[in-house]
């Protein structure tokens, strides 16, 4: 079942003033809204039906039927909400209260980002990985930290794959990529410059892009071949995008543990060859006599 709210409040950046009133009313009346008819809701929020049947659509939503149909089963489903007053870090929060309202916050993004997940999708990208000849992450920032971890996930299985930190040679692994490859980027905005210009360049050479990035157009997304999308639900004094990293890492691996599973015994063996015991340290200095 696709997800609405996730995915208008993910669109809202990019809506037209009309659409954007569209929204907020959604997102502040969604219990309401599954009620009405289009054309109710055309005079609640001024926006004419047939503009509110092109937003659904945007939003992937075949007709205004099957978005009202979404929206009923979300609202029976969805759990109450914390209040978001309640649920952002104060100054003056106990250590408890901060542990509750961070898992809280991360349980919230891992929930919205699983509506995002299109099975389709993301068997064909398992796909394109397993023929690849060789995989190469990119990253910048926090987004390179989820590049780097991928990169040591299939190191493992010892699937070629490259990645690097510094953005010149990030640029130089790019150029030296061919359609045999397959590039995963990993930008939860969509539009960093130092990515984008890496994602034009494989564009032009026709490697194959995976975009794991927001629900929303971006200049990422309008290149990829496939796209992923991840969502957050962060904090108003912005934590270092707690929620969008670890939505980006729960999709790393739903990658990983799709192509394990689609090369299960060389991988496992891959797996059981690369295994480094930890051997407890003995304490071998003698006392001074």
């Amino acid at each position: 079942m696709k997800s609405v709210i996730v995915k208008f409040r993910e669109y809202l950046k990019q809506a037209s003033s009309t659409e954007q009133e569209v929204i907020q009313y959604l997102l502040e009346n969604p219990k309401e809204v599954a009620e009405m008819s289009i054309r109710e809701l055309s005079k609640r929020t001024f926006a004419s039906p047939s503009t509110i049947t092109r937003l659904c659509r945007k939003a992937g939503f075949e007709q205004y039927k099957e978005f009202q149909k979404c929206l009923l089963y979300e609202n029976a489903i969805r759990k109450e909400a914390i209040d978001e007053l309640n649920c952002e870090i104060q100054k003056d929060d106990s250590s408890e209260r901060l542990v509750e309202k961070i898992i809280y916050k991360s349980i919230a993004s891992l929930e919205d980002t699983k509506s995002l997940v299109d099975i389709e999708v993301l068997e064909q990208s398992v796909d394109l990985l397993y023929k690849a000849e060789k995989i190469v992450f990119f990253g910048m920032g926090a987004s390179l930290l989820v590049a780097k971890d991928a990169y040591l996930k299939f190191l493992r299985v010892n699937k070629t794959c490259m990645v690097n930190e510094e953005f010149h040679t990030q640029l130089v692994l790019a150029k030296n990529m061919t359609k045999k490859d397959v590039a995963v980027i990993v930008s939860y905005s969509g539009m960093t410059k130092e990515v984008m210009e890496c994602a034009t360049i494989l564009k032009n050479a026709q490697v194959p892009i995976i975009a794991i990035t927001s629900f929303h157009e971006s200049p990422l997304s309008r290149l990829a071949d496939y796209c992923l999308y991840v969502t957050a639900t962060e904090f108003n004094f912005q934590t270092g995008k707690l929620g969008s990293r670890l939505s980006q890492l729960v999709v790393i691996d739903m990658l990983y543990v799709s192509y394990v599973q689609k090369d299960y015994e060389r991988c496992m063996g891959s797996l059981k060859n690369t295994y480094i015991e930890k051997k407890e340290r003995k304490d071998t200095r003698e006392g001074d006599e």
